[in-house]
């Protein structure tokens, strides 16, 4: 906790205080405010972040606490889950990863998509579903 800034506890109700004034306690309440909101819906509600995977034999599998990507190498590319988070593949080409950490479901996301990110031509690899790829023409035949 920075020294600008208190938290109390009263009736059920978190309190975010400032105990001065000033522009770096001000960017600190609204910082512990937003982690503090953040933890609150996470432990009541979750998190989730949902990808899907396009391209010709992408598929993901989970195998007790591995996740099991075929992403188009010679490989199959396989992650450890960490504690806290549950991961569930739907279709065998969306993955759901559910936890009550904002920042941990947003990491592991964020590392299945980094093993084959979406590419602009052809629109294929690991995105969000909620992800917009912008796609580029190509090259032009004469």
């Amino acid at each position: 906790m920075p020294s600008l800034v208190t938290l109390a506890i009263v009736d059920n109700v978190i309190r975010v205080s400032r105990t001065k004034e000033s522009r770096e306690a001000n960017c600190q309440h609204g910082l512990v405010r937003s982690l503090v909101s953040n933890m609150v819906e996470g432990v009541s509600t979750g998190w989730t972040k949902t990808l899907s995977m396009v391209g010709v034999g992408y598929r993901a599998s989970v195998a007790g606490t591995t996740l099991t990507l075929n992403v188009g190498y010679s490989h199959p590319v396989e992650m450890p889950i960490p504690k806290g988070l549950k991961v569930a593949v739907e279709k065998n080409t969306t993955v759901v990863v559910t936890g009550y950490d904002k920042e941990a479901v947003g990491q592991f996301a964020a590392n299945i998509r980094s093993k084959r990110p979406p590419e602009p031509y052809k629109g294929k690899g690991v995105r969000y579903v909620d992800e917009y790829v912008m796609r580029k023409e190509g090259k032009r035949g004469k």
